[in-house]
């Protein structure tokens, strides 16, 4: 990732809740309620980690969690949370330079791919396709723009990139494409849901059974 959140990490929390309420937390809840027990998961841009907690509320014990996140305050944040007796291993690095050793039942994207370009959106996205098992379910929430509500949501989006270009110096100025993304890998919809007047959405997709080739 090109940006960096180190500059508002001991505030990011609350600028959220300050400006979307309880909308981004209810998001990323309704995902984790679909983690199955004993499962190798991977987060990736987990931010505060705050998620983490949230998951131990779910699964007490017995995941496996890798951690990637590539700012380095977001990560000593996120250490300090419980995780209960889940096994949390953290990677300081953003994902396009981490490189996990495992092979993922599950991977978690809370609002990722709205940092990026579409050429890295797309490159990003095949290289975590790699790492979830065939059948394996990508639990992904972020923002979207809907059609019959989109003059206010594109001015927000707007003054969100502004912000996060000078601030976190971000590369994106707009939303990928990730529907034509999972299409194109042949993922299903399995469970949605939207929130803050459809401005934010949760998504699981269960992968195919084919293997793709590396």
């Amino acid at each position: 990732m090109k940006g960096n959140y180190n500059s508002i990490a001991p505030f990011y929390d609350f600028l959220s809740k300050a400006v979307f309420g309880t909308a981004i937390v209810n998001a990323q809840q309704f995902l984790i309620q679909t983690i199955p027990p004993k499962s190798i998961v991977l987060i990736v841009g987990g931010g505060t980690g705050w998620i983490l907690e949230e998951i131990c509320k779910v699964h007490a014990e017995g995941l496996q969690i890798v951690y990637v996140e590539p700012s380095e305050k977001m990560v000593a944040i996120s250490k300090k949370r419980n995780a209960g007796g889940n096994k949390v291993s953290f990677i300081n690095e953003a994902i396009q330079d981490a490189a996990p050793n495992n092979k993922f039942d599950v991977v978690i994207t809370p609002f990722l791919f709205d940092n990026f370009l579409p050429p890295t959106a797309q490159w990003v996205f095949e290289k975590i396709d790699r790492l979830l098992v065939p059948e394996g379910s990508w639990l992904f929430a972020d923002f979207q723009l809907v059609r019959k509500s989109a003059w206010w949501q594109f001015i927000m989006l707007k003054i969100m990139y502004l912000f996060f270009r000078i601030v976190c110096r971000i590369e994106a100025n707009h939303l990928p494409d990730t529907d034509v993304l999972f299409d194109q890998h042949e993922y299903k919809l399995i469970r949605s849901q939207t929130f803050f007047k459809n401005f934010i959405c949760s998504f699981t997709y269960r992968k195919s059974k084919a293997i793709y080739a590396t």
